[in-house]
């Protein structure tokens, strides 16, 4: 375990490396005792500065498919939280000069008509209070240099949550098997990823119901209104200007909708 001087440095950092676009090396580096619940307290740290001008607009899991845990180099989920101010719009182009090293990942979002217990969440619970499900990308990136990132890594950077977006459509959880949503990502116009909600821990559902009890020992709950993103489908994919990517999600013959994302440079913004 860090010390609270400790813990409130390494938060200062990251705030310092995400306000001046300018990854940091991996906390563990420096240091290797800490945890991830140390690192849980940096995010919540940072997050409780945010929200003198923000609010939270939902949480996310990450990592808790095989194929991400894989490509990061770590063995079990990550978890943060989703702020207003990170939200964008589909039509809206999202600015790349805003983030260090930007990716996007393909979700089933839960949108929550009421809120989750805590400590003993279960999948029954999450079934009944959630209002909707909802095509999703998520923006991702790091703060740690070269995405080298551990677990107390990821979560000390608010598990790496950069934006999301949401598409129009809203399915009622009780009309599909959460478990059985198909996914494509396309770029430009060509597919280039593919995968299904089961990849998320089995099913998104246990995801977002061991979110709830993983983060109420931080006195933190998910509410009603809460957006919550489970994990990606698919892998993780980098971004760049003059890129569009549109995921289109289905279950069996049936459309469930789609959610599209630009990228844009806008140079004059940032100061490059």
């Amino acid at each position: 375990m860090l010390t609270r001087q400790q813990r409130d440095e390494l938060a200062r950092r990251l705030r310092r490396a995400e306000r001046d676009r300018a990854p940091i090396p991996p906390l563990v580096a420096e240091h290797p005792q800490l945890t991830a619940d140390d690192a849980y307290e940096i995010q919540l740290a940072n997050i409780g500065r945010r929200l003198a001008a923000t609010a939270v607009a939902g949480h996310k899991v990450g990592l808790s498919s095989e194929v991400m845990q894989r490509m990061m180099g770590v063995d079990e989920p990550d978890y943060g939280h989703l702020l207003a101010d990170m939200r964008w719009h589909e039509g809206e182009p999202v600015d790349v000069d805003r983030y260090c090293a930007p990716r996007i990942e393909v979700e089933v979002g839960f949108v929550l008509g009421s809120d989750l217990p805590g400590g003993d969440c279960t999948e029954q619970d999450v079934l009944e209070r959630t209002e909707a499900l909802v095509p999703a990308l998520e923006l991702i990136d790091s703060r740690i240099a070269d995405w080298r990132i551990s677990l107390p890594d990821t979560i000390a950077d608010n598990a790496s949550s950069a934006g999301f977006l949401l598409g129009e459509a809203r399915i009622p959880p009780a009309e599909v098997d959460p478990r059985k949503i198909d996914v494509v990502l396309r770029r430009n116009g060509e597919p280039i990823a593919e995968g299904r909600s089961d990849a998320v821990l089995g099913n998104p559902v246990t995801a977002v119901a061991w979110l709830a009890r993983k983060v109420a020992g931080f006195g933190v709950r998910l509410r009603a209104g809460n957006v919550v993103l489970p994990g990606s489908c698919t892998r993780a994919v980098d971004v760049g200007a003059g890129q569009e990517f549109t995921a289109e999600f289905r279950t069996g013959e049936r459309p469930l909708g789609a959610v599209r994302a630009s990228f844009a440079s806008f140079p004059e913004r940032s100061g490059r």
